[in-house]
């Protein structure tokens, strides 16, 4: 089976969505022969190239009630073991990031990826790590287990850019609005950070290959970052990932 996720490192809910689900692969029977891929997808691609503190751009965004959506998010994060430390989280573009994600899967697979995922969003949330940042990209990496002289050249030039644009944009095509999107097998989609026992279920009827019951994507709501999902503002809503 095969399960790509799609989400940003920017997005809260994508880091508790990568935990829940990563605890169902582990109770599901079949979870050694589940290959995860991560996708990537862009909350603000307009975002400048430079690092900002977080809570100044939440509260530029949402005003006064920034301080309780972090502080909401802090509180889940703490119930699932992981910290979100907005007070040193530095907002900074992500695609750098994605483009050092994608080097990873194609050079060295989807477990490196996955690793590295982790990494960076325990780096950003936790430990006020900058995605922009070349130098702290690759310690991350290494960290992961990918060669520093690898990871130093690759971040050197523009490699895979090109892929990972094609790769967002590709997303949207499918009506992919909203992170984290979690495709099974190209077919089924669950949308948002949903508790463990969503996904583990949502594991076990794509094994039996039951279309008619897979599982159903969550809608968005109109908040950015609320109720298991970080949505991108749109004019017109694009359509919803569908079975099928």
């Amino acid at each position: 089976m095969k399960v790509e996720i799609y989400s940003d490192i920017a997005c809260p809910w994508c880091y508790v969505g990568k935990s829940r689900f990563e605890r169902a692969l582990a109770a599901f029977p079949q979870g050694e022969s589940v290959e995860v891929v991560y996708r990537p997808f862009q909350l603000d691609p307009t975002a400048p190239e430079r690092p900002r503190p977080h809570r100044e751009v939440l509260a530029a965004k949402f005003g006064p009630q920034a301080v309780a959506m972090d502080d909401r998010l802090a509180q889940l994060g703490a119930a699932e073991g992981l910290t979100f430390d907005f007070d040193t989280v530095l907002e900074n573009n992500s695609l750098l990031a994605h483009r050092l994600l994608r080097f990873a899967l194609d050079t060295y697979g989807p477990a490196a990826q996955t690793r590295l995922k982790g990494r960076l969003m325990t780096g950003h949330f936790g430990e006020g790590l900058d995605i922009g940042d070349r130098a702290a990209l690759t310690d991350t990496a290494v960290a992961a287990g990918l060669d520093r002289d690898a990871v130093t050249a690759f971040l050197a030039g523009d490699e895979l850019r090109d892929e990972v644009a094609a790769d967002i944009d590709e997303a949207r095509r499918m009506g992919i609005t909203a992170v984290p999107t979690f495709v099974f097998e190209g077919k089924w989609a669950v949308q948002g950070g949903q508790e463990t026992s969503v996904f583990l279920q949502a594991l076990e009827q794509v094994a039996k290959e039951t279309a008619e019951q897979a599982p159903a994507p969550v809608p968005a709501t109109d908040d950015a970052c609320a109720d298991g999902v970080c949505a991108v503002p749109a004019a017109d809503e694009a359509p919803a990932v569908t079975n099928g």
